[in-house]
């Protein structure tokens, strides 16, 4: 027989051994079947070295083969340290995994390496500012460094890397070698960021730190890594380049990272092997983790665990926006005392599988990324408006109703926390608390909207009879035509109330709705109408918006005198339009009366099931209010589910022109008797998105979308900046409908 026969004869019995088991492996393969403690997809990726044919059959391979090779049967479980720490097992001579599955995860045994206790010494977090770095490269690459002696591999992992990239490198405290070595890692990356960091969050504070800082806001996508030694594997050093491999490939790395940041459903990009799911892998952090993501809304199912493992892995800008949300700091991990589980920094890693499904992604592998895979989005809408409050400048009224210098902003900032995680208050970063009696102020807004891919400002219109409050903001701008903002009117024509709901309470200031009104209210928009950035998004026709049309005593006459005066008064055909509101009025408005009707979320898009407190199913929030609550608690993303439901949106006016929302929360204005809408965040604004752009935007007046709102800070329904989210409003939208 030939060398090469009796290799394969070799091979094809080595491969027949899986199906001739002996008794006592094949009740090793039936209870660890049964106890769903092996995991087939980890140990695939963990070991792609072994033959194809294997990998049909890990279980198998493992009981057979795989155990005396040192291989792991989970991510989780290492047969040498179980043998190791628990020596009357490896008296018996059973199997350490077999004895595990059996009932060694009952008895909570030992059974993983232990960390190496190592003194280090103290110090100060750096102070990291992100406007002082000026990153310009599309990509950015972190890497924490805990043990020292891996530098050299990881500086030829650098040298292979052919894309371009800025360079982060943390490295945890070791007095003179950590000098040492930063100066050292500094002669040979001179661009680099390095920074020495306290041993406090093992690999995860370092990289929050960066994220804090605003350093990596810039990129398309950030790389993460760290010194992962993995000392309870005897093939410790080989799966730390097979997961640091399996983001930044050898071959054909552009290719894929471009495939990556194409595909808006991928926010997460891991090594084969490195997507964990099942319950089996909460350990003891369920309850950080659910504690964790109540600081952003996010809610968290015990059964639906998920996530990137390892903390190795490519990642998306909406990703990090929402992990700088979660407002860690030094303070919120514990110190490190080595740790093995249940640690802040062990539920964060858990708690990012949460985040990203939040936001409508999800956690990718190496082969699952496609280069050749054709990318289709949603076509974007025709034209984009948000609704704007001109509320943030004292008037006399204000002052006499509320107190002297009242604005929307002593509102904002008076809102308190009703309940664990409440976002509450919110309130703005970059464009600062803007009196807009300073016009140049709606320049700057204009300019995010712009970029965002809002076409024009929807301006609320307060016009009481030919009483005006609120005027000032569109008069200064009327006299500083080189300020370039888009807007069109919305009159706002609803009594207002001591509420603040427009629909109960002790009346302020009263529509009455005197004969001749129509006239009056024509009159008094010709200014702006004439003004060249009034929007005529049908390029003929201005634009005007009727907040409450059922609330005039005959809509039909009144409409029809209003587009006579407009007429009369050289303006021509004006494109009328209004909002379907979620209360009717008294006088019924036919459909086809307006050229258009907005849809202004969340009127009318909840539903009784949707309530998670104050509907008819209690308390569903799985915690309760402050004391005192009397309001209306509902899922956010129930109601965006809701918008795109055929059942919803065909009760709708056909002329309609579909709407969204980033958040509903009136706290800021109504105390414990808001309305509440739960899990608002770019995140799940990021999810309704695309579903309003494939299913609604066609269908859509014109292909339009309508956002409720650009600033209407009291009741959170907020795109401009914030210090909760930055700017992550405006760059889920660039990222869908910019132009």
């Amino acid at each position: 027989m030939s060398f090469f026969s009796k290799f394969t004869a070799q091979r094809i019995a080595r491969f027949a051994r899986l199906f001739l088991l002996k008794p006592s492996e094949q009740r090793y393969l039936a209870e660890a079947s049964k106890s769903g403690l092996f995991d087939p997809i980890y140990y695939r990726g963990a070991y792609p070295h072994i033959h194809p044919l294997y990998h049909r059959l890990p279980l198998r391979h493992y009981i057979v083969y795989g155990e005396r090779m040192g291989f792991r049967p989970n991510p989780d479980f290492s047969p040498s340290a179980y043998l190791r720490y628990n020596p009357d097992v490896a008296a018996i001579g059973v199997p350490a995994f077999e004895h595990w599955v059996r009932g060694g995860h009952k008895e909570t045994r030992v059974h993983k390496e232990l960390p190496e206790v190592v003194e280090v010494p103290q110090t100060k977090m750096p102070v990291l500012r992100g406007h002082d770095t000026g990153g310009t490269a599309p990509y950015a690459i972190v890497i924490h460094i805990y043990y020292p002696d891996l530098w050299e591999e990881f500086r030829e992992t650098l040298e292979q890397v052919k894309i371009d990239h800025d360079l982060y490198i943390t490295i945890t405290y070791r007095g003179d070698e950590t000098d040492d070595l930063a100066s050292k890692i500094k002669k040979q990356f001179p661009n680099a960021l390095v920074a020495s960091m306290p041993n406090r969050g093992r690999d995860i504070l370092p990289f929050v730190h960066l994220v804090n800082s605003g350093m990596l806001d810039s990129y398309k996508a950030v790389a993460k890594f760290h010194t992962k030694k993995s000392p309870h594997r005897a093939d410790g050093d080989k799966w730390r380049r097979h997961l640091i491999e399996g983001i930044l490939p050898k071959q054909g790395l552009q290719e894929k990272l471009d495939a990556f940041v194409a595909d808006d459903s991928a926010g997460f990009w891991v090594a084969d092997g490195q997507h964990f799911t099942g319950e089996e892998w909460w350990g003891s952090n369920f309850e950080t983790t659910r504690s964790l993501m109540r600081r952003i809304e996010v809610p968290v199912d015990h059964g639906k665990l998920s996530f990137p493992a390892g903390s190795i892995y490519w990642v998306k800008p909406l990703l990090l926006g929402m992990i700088k949300g979660l407002k860690l700091n030094e303070n919120t991990f514990e110190p490190e005392q080595v740790q093995v589980d249940g640690t802040l920094a062990h539920s964060i890693e858990r708690a990012l599988g949460f985040l990203c499904a939040a936001t409508g992604q999800k956690v990718v592998q190496a082969s699952q990324i496609d280069p050749k895979a054709q990318v289709k989005r949603p076509e974007p809408p025709e034209y984009v408006s948000a609704f704007y409050l001109p509320q943030f400048h004292p008037i006399p009224e204000n002052d006499a109703w509320w107190g002297k210098g009242f604005t929307e902003w002593r509102s904002t900032v008076s809102a308190e926390s009703l309940f664990p995680g409440h976002l509450q208050p919110m309130l703005p970063s970059d464009l600062g608390y803007y009196d807009l009696r300073a016009t140049e102020v709606m320049g700057e807004q204009a300019e995010l909207a712009r970029d965002a891919g809002i076409d024009a400002f929807c301006v609320y219109h307060y016009w009481f009879d030919g009483k005006r409050v609120l005027e000032a903001p569109l008069n200064k701008l009327l006299e500083q035509p080189e300020i370039d903002f888009p807007f069109y009117l919305c009159w706002a024509n609803e009594s207002w109330r001591r509420n603040w709901d427009g629909l109960s309470g002790t009346v302020l200031l009263e529509q009455t709705y005197a004969k001749g009104f129509e006239k009056q209210l024509v009159e008094d928009s010709l200014p702006y109408m004439r003004d060249p950035r009034y929007q005529r998004p049908d390029g003929t026709r201005p634009r005007f918006v009727i907040y409450r049309p059922e609330d005039m005593p005959d809509p039909a006459a009144s409409v029809a005198a209003m587009r006579d005066a407009w007429r009369e008064a050289g303006i021509g055909e004006v494109e009328l339009g209004a909002v379907c509101f979620h209360i009717s009025g008294e006088n019924q408005v036919a459909d086809d009366l307006f050229d258009f009707w907005i849809e202004m979320a969340p009127h009318g898009m909840v539903s009784g099931s949707d309530y998670l407190f104050g509907g008819p199913d209690g308390n569903k929030l799985g915690f309760e209010p402050a004391e005192g609550f009397e309001g209306l608690i509902y899922d956010y993303n129930a109601v965006a589910n809701n918008s795109t439901t055929p059942a919803y949106y065909k009760k709708l006016p056909k002329n309609t022109i579909c709407g969204a929302m980033p958040s509903w929360d009136n706290t800021a204005r109504r105390g414990r008797m808001a309305h509440i809408a739960y899990g608002a965040n770019p995140g799940s604004f990021n999810r309704w998105l695309p579903q309003l752009l494939e299913k609604r935007v066609p269908q859509s007046y014109r292909k339009e979308l309508f956002l409720n709102a650009w600033n209407e800070w009291a009741e959170k329904a907020v795109l401009e900046p914030s210090q909760t989210f930055g700017t992550l409003y405006l760059d889920v939208l660039k990222r869908h409908i910019g132009k």
